[in-house]
């Protein structure tokens, strides 16, 4: 069975984004830079893809599920398939018509959305961002890797966010790199 992998950048503080969807406060270093794109190139945008030269095959998902505030920095640039190498599912109660074929828009119930993917052949499922879904969809989180920066936001968009909900995950391995970032993969479990 498929398997949802909340695949993420945090600060020390727990914030994956600024009060305005700000990221570029996360010191990325060229060991980093290789690393994620050599082992998870599809995490990075088809227009980025493109600008590096990546034309590697997706490795560890075929399909990503983000919210209303992870979609939309792709649309103030005029991106409106973000990760057209992926299926993309949006997350939003608000979000007008999506104007992309290969965008699909959910109104409601995402855990259902999750479950029937899980039970679907394929690749994992990347769960893109953010908070507020990262908490709706816990109780189907199987995996987190987690792009842990040296650097506090004090501000912004939390990893999770919702109801007290304590959930244990296993630290499985970790690698370090120079900018002083770690990335640390949990399995759920006790």
């Amino acid at each position: 069975m498929r398997k949802l992998v909340y695949y993420v950048a945090v600060s020390i503080d727990g914030r994956i984004a600024g009060p305005g969807d700000e990221t570029d406060f996360y010191p990325l270093g060229d060991d980093m830079t290789a690393w994620m794109s050599a082992e998870y190139p599809e995490t990075l945008p088809t227009h980025i893809r493109a600008q590096l030269g990546i034309d590697a095959p997706n490795k560890h998902f075929d399909t990503l599920i983000m919210g209303r505030g992870t979609y939309e920095p792709a649309l103030r640039i005029g991106v409106a398939s973000p990760y057209a190498h992926l299926r993309q599912y949006v997350v939003s109660t608000t979000l007008g018509a999506i104007d992309d074929p290969g965008v699909e828009l959910v109104r409601n119930d995402p855990l259902k959305l999750v479950r029937d993917l899980k039970r679907q052949p394929g690749m994992d499922i990347w769960l893109c961002g953010g908070g507020k879904l990262a908490g709706v969809l816990l109780p189907e989180i199987d995996e987190l890797v987690v792009k842990s920066y040296p650097v506090v936001a004090g501000d912004g968009i939390p990893a999770f966010s919702g109801a007290f909900s304590p959930t244990r995950f296993t630290p499985a391995d970790t690698r370090a790199f120079g900018n002083g970032a770690r990335v640390t993969w949990f399995t759920r479990g006790a």
